[in-house]
C-alpha cells in the first residue's frame, strides 16, 4: 500500500494549488482526479468563459468605434469554429502547464474515481473505468477538493442542446438566436451578457427582488440599467412556472414580479441557479464523515479547515459558507492547507477581504460588506458613490459606472463596490484596504494616475476624508 505524505483528491483549484504547496514544502503528494487537471474553471467555467467574453467584448468594440468614435468599422460574421479554436487553444495551453507544474514539483497524479476507505485511507478505480484499484493511506493528510456541478431545475434535464447549463453552455452546437437565462446571480449574468453581444436576444430572470443579489443594492441597480440599455429584457423577482421543450427550442412560462405571466421562447434555455458540492461516490461516512444538508463538508476547524476527523481538510467548493465557491478562494485554500499540514505557520482565510467580480458588460467587482450588511452588522455607517464619469477617462469610456465606498463613520472602511468597465482589474487596491482595516483618511494620502477610471477610487476615499475635489 502506497503511503504518501498527503492525498488530495480533486484537480481543480483547490486540489493542485495545495498539492504544489505542499511539494514545495518537501512533502510528498499523490493527486487523484477522474477527469482532467484544472477542474471546472479551467475546463468549463473561469478560462474559457472568460476567453469567450473578451470575443464578445471585441464585438461590442466594433459597433462602439462605429456609433461612438466615427471608426468605419463593419462586422461580417462571428466566425464561431475559430473562435472557439482560439478559445480551446487558451484552455489546452494552460492544461498542459498546469501538468507541467505538477511535474516539476514532484507531484503524483493518479487518474481515476477515488473512494474513502477509512479516516486518511482512498482506494482508487482505475480512470474512465479501467479495471485495477489501488490503496492508498496519507501519513500526514487527505484533503478534499472535487469541486461543485452545476444545479438542476426538476423537469428541465440538461440535454447539451436546447437546455443547457453554464458547464456545457459554450459548448453547445453554434451561436443561439434567442436565449432564455434562469438565474441572474454572476454566472447567469455573464452568459447573458456574452449571448447578447454575439447578437442574440435575451430574457434574463432572476427570482430575487434583483440580479446579482449578494452585491450591494446600488451596484446591482447599475448593472440591471447596463444591461437593460444594452437590449437583455431583465425580470427580476419572477420565477419560472413551467416549460417546454420543442423541435425548434423551449417555451418557458414566466410569472413576473408584478404577477402577470409572461411566456418567453427561446432557442436556447440556460440554467444559472447555483452549484451544488459533489461527494457523490466518495463515501464521506467511511472517514467518519458527514455532510450538512446541503452536501457540503463542514470544517470543526475554519482556521485550519480541518473537519472533525483529525487530518481530512477540505478546500473548494465542498466547503459552505463564508467560503465563496470562488476559483481564487480555493487557491488560499488550499495554501493554508498544505502549509497546515507541513508545519509551516499560516493566516485563516479572510472571506471578507476575498474579491468577487462578475465579468459583464458592465463589470461588477467587490469586496467586503454591503451597505446593507454592515448596517445589519450594527455599524454606524458612512457611504461615498462617485461615478465613473466624474473622471475624464470614465467620460473617454462613456459607460457610466460608478465607485460606492462603505466605512465606518470615523473609522474603517468595510467594502468597495464596483460596477462600469474594466472594474475587474481595478479591485485589488480595495481589496487591500479591506484586508488591512485602512480608513479613508489612510487611502487618500495615496495619489492614483491621472487619467484613469482608478482616479474615482482615489476620489471616492478623498471625499469621505474630508479632501475631495469633485464632491457634489
Amino acid at each position: 500500500m502506497d503511503s504518501p505524505d498527503v492525498i488530495v483528491i480533486g484537480g481543480g483549484t483547490g486540489g493542485y494549488s495545495t498539492a504544489l504547496r505542499a511539494a514545495a514544502l518537501g512533502l510528498q503528494v499523490v493527486l487523484v482526479e477522474r477527469d482532467k487537471v484544472g477542474g471546472t474553471c479551467l475546463h468549463r467555467g473561469c478560462i474559457p468563459s472568460k476567453a469567450m467574453l473578451h470575443a464578445a467584448e471585441l464585438v461590442d468594440g466594433i459597433a462602439e468605434a462605429r456609433e461612438r468614435w466615427g471608426v468605419k468599422a463593419t462586422l461580417d460574421a462571428v466566425d464561431w469554429p475559430a473562435l472557439v479554436a482560439t478559445r480551446d487553444d487558451i484552455v489546452a495551453r494552460n492544461h498542459r502547464g498546469v501538468e507541467a507544474h505538477l511535474g516539476h514539483a514532484g507531484v503524483r497524479v493518479i487518474g481515476g474515481s477515488a473512494r474513502l476507505t477509512g479516516p486518511r485511507s482512498v482506494r482508487v478505480a482505475g480512470a474512465h473505468g479501467e479495471p485495477g484499484a489501488q490503496d492508498l493511506t496519507a501519513r500526514r493528510g487527505l484533503v478534499l477538493a472535487t469541486g461543485s456541478r452545476p444545479r438542476t431545475l426538476p423537469g428541465l434535464e440538461p440535454d447539451g442542446r436546447r437546455v443547457v447549463t453554464s458547464d456545457d453552455a459554450l459548448f453547445a452546437p453554434g451561436l443561439p438566436a434567442s436565449v432564455l437565462v434562469l438565474g441572474g446571480g454572476a454566472i447567469g449574468v455573464e452568459y447573458a451578457s456574452f449571448h447578447r453581444s454575439l447578437g442574440a436576444e435575451v430574457t434574463l430572470v432572476e427570482a430575487a427582488e434583483r440580479i446579482v443579489p449578494l452585491e450591494d443594492a446600488e451596484v446591482s441597480r447599475h448593472l440591471t440599467r447596463g444591461l437593460k440599455k444594452r437590449g437583455i429584457d431583465v425580470r427580476a423577482g419572477a420565477r419560472l412556472l413551467d416549460a417546454e421543450v420543442l423541435d425548434d427550442g423551449v417555451r418557458a412560462r414566466v410569472r413576473t414580479d408584478r404577477g402577470e405571466t409572461l411566456t418567453v421562447a427561446a432557442e436556447r434555455l440556460l440554467v444559472a441557479v447555483g452549484r451544488a458540492p459533489v461527494t457523490d461516490g466518495l463515501d464521506v461516512a467511511a472517514a467518519g464523515l458527514a455532510t450538512d444538508g446541503r452536501g457540503f463538508v463542514v470544517p470543526a476547524d475554519w482556521d485550519r479547515l480541518e473537519t472533525a476527523v483529525p487530518g481530512v481538510h477540505v478546500v473548494g467548493d465542498l466547503l459552505p459558507p463564508p467560503s465563496l465557491g470562488l476559483a481564487h478562494a480555493s487557491f488560499a485554500e488550499g495554501l493554508l492547507v498544505a502549509e497546515t499540514l507541513a508545519g509551516v505557520p499560516s493566516a485563516p482565510v479572510d472571506y471578507a477581504a476575498v474579491p468577487r467580480v462578475t465579468y459583464s458588460s458592465p463589470q461588477t467587482a467587490a469586496v467586503g460588506l454591503t451597505e446593507a450588511e454592515a448596517r445589519a452588522r450594527g455599524h454606524e455607517v458612512v457611504t461615498n458613490s462617485m461615478p465613473l464619469t466624474a473622471v475624464a477617462k470614465g467620460m473617454v469610456h462613456g459607460r457610466g459606472g460608478l465607485v460606492k465606498v462603505v466605512a465606518e463613520a470615523g473609522g474603517r472602511v468595510l467594502g468597495v463596490h464596483l460596477v462600469g468597465p474594466h472594474v475587474s482589474e481595478m479591485i485589488a487596491e480595495s481589496q487591500l484596504v479591506v484586508g488591512w482595516d485602512a480608513e479613508p483618511s489612510d487611502v487618500a494620502r495615496h495619489v492614483h494616475p491621472h487619467p484613469t477610471l482608478s482616479e474615482a477610487v482615489g476620489e471616492a476615499f478623498l471625499t469621505l476624508a474630508g479632501r475631495g475635489l469633485h464632491q457634489r
